[in-house]
C-alpha cells in the first residue's frame, strides 16, 4: 500500500510538472502575450495551459488568412478565446473580423414559415429583364427612395413571377438599415397562431405584438388561407386596423385581385358577409398600394422566385 507522503509527493510532482510546462510554453511570445494580458495568477494560467496554446495556434493560423473560404478550424470564423471573469478563466467562441463582417451583412428580418430562398433575397438580384415588371420595379425604387413617408405594395399577380422574391428582398435591405421587419406566410401563420393557444412557450398574444410592432410587415399570399370567421374577424381585421392606426408599413402578396380577395373574405362556413370583408379591404388599401405582376412562372430562372 502506497504510503500518505509518497501520494503527496505525487501531487507535489504533478504540480511542478504543469507549472514547468507553462514555462516552456511562455518562451512562445504571442503566448505570453496573450497571458499578459489575462493578468491572472500563473498558477490558475497553468491549469489551462494547453487550451491557451491552442488559442495561439488557431491565432497564428488566421494570419494572412484570405476569409472563410480558406478557414479549416472545427467551427469556420470563430477563435476559442480566453477571457479574464472576475479571477476565472473562462474561453468564449469569438467571430473574427470576416464572420463579423458575414453576420453585419445577413439579413435581421424575423421570418414566420417561409422559404429558405426568401431569407437572402437582394435588390440588386431582381431580374429586371420583364417589361411587366416595370411598374413595380418602379414602385420599389420610389420607395426605398422616399422610406418611410411611403405606403407598402399590394403586389398581385399569376403565381411563380417573383412577387414573394421582390417583397422581401425589400425587407431584407430595410432590415440591414436597421428596421425591425417581418415576413410571414398567412396561411401557416394562422395555423401557428391557432395551435399558439396550447402552446405556453409559444403565446398568441406574442406573435400577435410582434406583427403589429414590426417597422415593416409582410403578410405573403394573403387569399390562399382557408377564409374562417376567427381569421378574418380577430386577426386579419385587428392586426390591419393596429397597423393602420400606428401607421405601420404593411406589404402584401397575393394570387388575387383586390376584387377576387373581397370576395374570398366575404365566405365563411356561416354564410357570406360583405361589410366584414370591404372593411379589411378598405384597410388593405389604406395601408398599401395595388400594384399587378402577370408574368411567366420564372421559378426555374436563376432567381429563385415565388
Amino acid at each position: 500500500m502506497r504510503e500518505i507522503k509518497d501520494i503527496t509527493k505525487n501531487k507535489k510532482d504533478l504540480k511542478m510538472d504543469v507549472l514547468r510546462y507553462f514555462d516552456e510554453a511562455m518562451e512562445d511570445n504571442k503566448f505570453a502575450s496573450l497571458c499578459s494580458k489575462l493578468k491572472m495568477d500563473k498558477k490558475e494560467l497553468a491549469k489551462y495551459t494547453t487550451k491557451l496554446q491552442k488559442t495561439v495556434c488557431d491565432i497564428k493560423g488566421c494570419e494572412g488568412c484570405k476569409g472563410l473560404h480558406c478557414c479549416n478550424k472545427d467551427y469556420p470564423g470563430y477563435i476559442e478565446y480566453p477571457s479574464n471573469k472576475d479571477g476565472e478563466l473562462v474561453f468564449i467562441y469569438t467571430p473574427c473580423k470576416y464572420k463579423k463582417k458575414e453576420e453585419s451583412s445577413k439579413s435581421k428580418v424575423v421570418y414566420y414559415e417561409m422559404n429558405e430562398s426568401l431569407k437572402t433575397a437582394r435588390l440588386k438580384e431582381i431580374l429586371v429583364d420583364d417589361q411587366n415588371r416595370v411598374e413595380a420595379l418602379k414602385y420599389i425604387k420610389k420607395f426605398m427612395k422616399e422610406y418611410p413617408k411611403v405606403k407598402g405594395m399590394y403586389l398581385y399577380g399569376s403565381f411563380g413571377s417573383g412577387k414573394s422574391y421582390m417583397i422581401n428582398a425589400v425587407l431584407n435591405e430595410l432590415s440591414l438599415k436597421g428596421e425591425k421587419c417581418i415576413s410571414v406566410y398567412v396561411p401557416s401563420l394562422l395555423r401557428k397562431l391557432k395551435d399558439s393557444f396550447d402552446n405556453k412557450d409559444y403565446t398568441y398574444r406574442q406573435v400577435f405584438t410582434d406583427l403589429e410592432t414590426a417597422d415593416v410587415l409582410l403578410l405573403d399570399d394573403i387569399g390562399a388561407e382557408n377564409n374562417t370567421d376567427w381569421s378574418r374577424d380577430e386577426v386579419l381585421s385587428s392586426l390591419l386596423q393596429s397597423r393602420m392606426d400606428n401607421k405601420k408599413i404593411t406589404f402584401f402578396t397575393s394570387n388575387l385581385d383586390i376584387d377576387s380577395l373581397d370576395e374570398h373574405l366575404s365566405k365563411t362556413k356561416s354564410g357570406v358577409d360583405k361589410l366584414k370583408s370591404r372593411r379589411i379591404i378598405e384597410r388593405v388599401l389604406e395601408l398599401s398600394t395595388p400594384i399587378s405582376l402577370i408574368s411567366d412562372d420564372r421559378r426555374n430562372s436563376k432567381e429563385p422566385l415565388q
